[in-house]
């Protein structure tokens, strides 16, 4: 019996499980529309293409599963791109279907196509940052490009993939069968693991070193491997530093938790990188800021320190530094071998007061200089103070959304995280704009949790359009919005080292200027409170939390820079030679 395309791919998802797609129309893509209205998937309306992209990136963060987006062709394409590649750069699955131009118009340059290159392949823009960007040039081979999507996103580094569908497409007839095919394939992959004599291997090495480290990312979130994880460290008592998207892995509670390292980690837990003879490296791609621009004297000195590094992409293993154990496999079934063998070589496992005091020495001295500023009654706010306030709000298992600047470099320096994947932040792509969208999809995904989004007002104020969405769906997040009257991370470079902040602090007439967030959440139907004083923010966010409805709350704050311990490179191309950091702005 044969259906439309676009009733048959509706079905399909149906089918698959999934149960909300983010999108907006287009002429492209009313078709899938007009299946949806008799479906049970939830189609989340939004009033940009960026936000329905960092909304699915947040729903897969939590479901673990790939997210779909629809959209449309040119600028529909164009428009989601920042959301896509944000996802891409920090490994979320996730499904683009886009419409595109009718198949009888391609090389006529059709309403909206980009083609002055190629003909018909606007669809390539998205080749850089997918995994694989298909065009279905007929109907019939809809069902098995589609099968060949979800896989492909989901499984090794998973990742978003672009399925390009020409508009008469949607609207032409094939047999349901084609679609009943591809039911009979698997939906879950086996993945690899190691070896049980390289899991020997490894844990060998481990146990007979003098100062072992295990360095985690955010791939042990990804394969769902903190429980795994925490054993290996209870057993073995061996320390964890973390890099920004492995934040949460091991809580930072846990008396072996050390920190974040590189740029915005502490001198202590990048001292305790440089001192390992002996590195487990998981789940993480040693990027830049993590690694203090991979300058040996600062956060990691490999090769001097041995390192094993395991890893579900090949590509990264031996990228940025040289192992002397590689591994290809995913980090849940990695980690319960080497746990197997960590019980075989050491039995009544092991333990190090002597570390843990010494750790226990350093947080108590880390939070002691925190208080110093979250004590502070002064107004506009210190960042240490929001920060604090929000963490003795928030229940321990709340999930937090977080932008760029203070309320991402902060966030992953000072503020505790007790529970994997209760923190979702854009690593790779680090987007502004990402943190309040993609706190939709976290609670779509977790209507249970208290989700609050941390951003920044330069975060906030580039596509506030999301809160139409959260008005129309009913999604309570709330906003924290850490308002600095500037882009406030790039003012305090430009200050510093051109002395000037050009181009980074928003004024009117020459006096600061922002806009008023509350107002504007207002307007949107969302309730928002403008904090005058510092002793309002608290209860202010408690009223928040406890109201179940979208809120926004914004609180200006000083800008001054986030203490910093390690080193980023830039600094020596902008002042080589004068080690100068960032600097304190007034824009208040």
């Amino acid at each position: 019996m044969k259906k439309l395309v676009s009733e048959l791919l509706v079905k399909y998802l149906e089918d698959r499980g999934v149960r909300h797609i983010f999108g907006l129309c287009g002429h492209t893509n009313i078709a899938v529309l007009a299946a949806l209205d008799k479906s049970s998937i939830h189609f989340v309306n939004v009033r940009h293409e960026q936000i329905a992209a960092h909304m699915a990136d947040g729903y897969a963060r939590v479901t673990k599963h790939a997210s779909v987006v629809l959209s449309h062709l040119g600028p529909g394409l164009t428009n989601a791109a920042t959301g896509v590649a944000n996802a891409a750069l920090d490994s979320i699955p996730m499904v683009v279907i886009a419409g595109d131009v009718p198949t009888h118009y391609f090389g006529k340059h059709p309403h909206q196509e980009i083609n002055f290159h190629a003909d018909a392949s606007q669809y390539e823009i998205y080749r850089p940052f997918v995994k694989r960007a298909w065009r279905v040039d007929y109907p019939d081979l809809f069902p098995e490009i589609l099968e060949k999507a979800f896989q492909l996103a989901e499984s090794g580094r998973p990742g978003p993939v672009l399925v390009d569908v020409p508009m008469d497409v949607f609207s032409k007839e094939v047999d349901e069968a084609l679609f009943e095919r591809v039911k009979q394939h698997t939906k879950n992959i086996h993945k690899p693991s190691i070896d049980d004599e390289l899991a020997k291997e490894i844990i060998e090495k481990l146990v007979n070193a003098k100062n072992p480290l295990l360095y985690v990312g955010g791939g042990i979130m990804l394969a769902d491997a903190a429980e795994e994880l925490r054993k290996l460290v209870d057993h073995l008592n061996i320390p964890v530093a973390y890099t920004l998207m492995g934040k949460g892995a091991v809580s930072d509670e846990h008396p072996l938790t050390l920190g974040m390292t590189g740029f915005w980690g502490t001198k202590f837990v990048n001292k305790m990188c440089l001192n390992a003879d002996w590195i487990l490296a998981l789940g993480t791609r040693f990027g830049e800021a993590d690694s203090s621009s991979w300058e040996p004297e600062y956060t990691f000195n490999i090769p001097k320190t041995k390192l094993i590094h395991i890893d579900i992409d090949a590509n990264e293993i031996g990228r940025n530094y040289p192992v002397e154990i590689g591994a290809v496999a995913d980090l849940k079934q990695a980690l319960i071998a080497l746990n197997r063998a960590a019980k075989e070589i050491v039995p009544e496992g092991r333990d190090n007061q002597k570390l843990k005091q010494r750790i226990a020495a350093y947080k108590t001295e880390l939070q002691k200089n925190i208080l110093e500023n979250a004590h502070d009654d002064r107004f506009p706010m210190h960042p240490e103070r929001i920060l604090y306030e929000v963490r003795e709000v928030l229940p321990k298992d709340a999930i937090l959304t977080t932008d760029v600047g203070w309320n991402k470099n902060g966030v992953g320096q000072q503020f505790p995280i007790f529970e994997a994947g209760t923190i979702f932040t854009p690593g790779g792509y680090c987007t502004m704009g990402f943190g309040a969208p993609a706190a939709l999809g976290v609670k779509i995904a977790r209507p249970d949790k208290v989700v609050v989004s941390l951003v920044g007002d330069g975060g906030f104020g580039q596509n506030p359009s999301f809160l139409a969405t959260a008005v129309e769906e009913n999604i309570p997040v709330v906003w924290v919005i850490m308002n600095n009257y500037a882009y406030g991370t790039i003012a305090g470079l430009e200050q510093a080292h051109f002395n000037t902040t050009f181009g980074t602090v928003f004024k009117k007439d020459g006096k600061p200027y922002s806009p008023n967030y509350a107002d504007i959440a207002k307007a949107y139907g969302v309730d928002g409170v403008k904090i005058t004083s510092a002793d309002e923010f608290k209860p202010a966010l408690d009223k928040a939390v406890k109201a179940n409805k979208p809120f926004v709350i914004d609180v200006e704050m000083v800008n001054i820079p986030t203490p910093t311990g390690g080193h980023w490179n830039i600094l020596d191309i902008y002042s080589p030679g004068k080690n100068i950091n960032h600097v304190a702005v007034e824009t208040r």
